[in-house]
């Protein structure tokens, strides 16, 4: 049928009717707030370039994880910010390190609320890099892989809910999940950030974590933005490798991926929209320039509809908030 006889805008003529068809829903238990827990901070330390996002203690972070369970959210997602920094990034498995004692003191107080470690060396090396270097300056994957697996079991013995790593290492996945599985958590599930672009969207983040290479970029280890097919091979191999759910970082530019993996896994989607992502929003409406409520929901709402069954994002406790003032 066409014009006359067929009107689409029949069903936009009231919220009600708008509610009715609605394809996408927006739900705070769907989404995961990212914490920075700092070894050093002893009260909350604010971030600059991300203004409402601060540098955690260990209870100011139990705290905020309180709220997160009060609004409903998903989970946390926890990274660690060491007092000290090596060439190895030995404090990434230090069983007393702020992501091990956080994730530890959040299941003792909260056990219903998901915890997901990030597993990384990047905030731990002296050098600022996602694993241990070789004399030429380039990075080793396979000397990587044991550090890593090392420090997810580190997680999981502190009470971690789901590891996640980011370093983007090939055969981390499986590396993780044998250490796991010989260590007795075979129950732990892995959240691969399969697909990890090399974007200028982190900026922020290092700021947040005091990650930013010593030297030279990412790029031999990070994807290119520029290749889509490529993500889709990343996220086959870490599922091939025992991942049970997988990521697509960033997340606003890379809707397209966001479907395509989802299309190609079958798996449980998460998407990351990160720090620049979410500074640009808070810069453009503390300027006046657009409706934050009104930017956020939609853009967490396109991220839904692209195919993320999960959204980690800065915005969670805020998002959350205005869910709940609609319901």
């Amino acid at each position: 049928m066409a014009f006359p006889t067929m009107r689409m805008r029949r069903l936009r003529t009231t919220a009600a009717l708008r509610g009715l068809v609605r394809e996408t829903e927006l739900r705070a238990d769907r989404l995961v707030l990212p914490l920075f827990v700092s070894e050093t901070a002893s009260t909350p330390e604010p971030i600059q370039s991300m203004p409402g996002v601060e540098r955690l203690p260990v209870g100011a972070a139990l705290q905020v994880a309180r709220e997160a369970a009060e609004l409903g959210l998903a989970g946390v997602l926890l990274f660690g910010v060491p007092a000290e920094k090596d060439s190895e990034g030995t404090a990434a498995w230090d069983e007393q390190g702020a992501v091990q004692l956080t994730a530890g003191a959040i299941k003792e107080a909260l056990p219903g609320l998901p915890v997901i470690t990030d597993v990384c060396l990047c905030e731990y090396t002296d050098h600022g890099h996602c694993g241990v270097l070789r004399g030429d300056g380039t990075v080793d994957n396979d000397a990587t892989l044991e550090l890593l697996a090392r420090t997810a079991a580190s997680h999981a013995r502190a009470g971690a809910d789901v590891v996640a790593p980011s370093d983007m290492m090939d055969g981390r996945v499986g590396a993780i999940r044998a250490e796991l599985d010989s260590e007795g958590f075979s129950d732990t599930p892995i959240l691969a950030y399969s697909a990890k672009f090399a974007s200028a969207f982190y900026g922020p983040f290092r700021e947040a974590a005091a990650s930013t290479p010593a030297f030279g970029d990412r790029r031999s280890y990070q994807m290119d933005p520029a290749n889509g097919r490529e993500a889709v091979r990343e996220a086959l191999l870490d599922v091939a490798e025992g991942a049970d759910m997988v990521m697509v970082k960033p997340a606003l530019a890379y809707g397209d991926l966001i479907s395509a993996v989802k299309r190609a896994t079958r798996l449980p989607v998460a998407a990351y929209n990160v720090s620049g992502e979410y500074a640009m929003v808070r810069a453009a409406a503390a300027a006046g320039y657009i409706d934050e409520r009104a930017a956020v929901c939609e853009i967490l709402t396109s991220l839904h509809r692209a195919g993320a069954d999960i959204v980690i994002s800065y915005h969670a406790k805020d998002a959350a908030r205005w869910l709940a003032r609609e319901a």
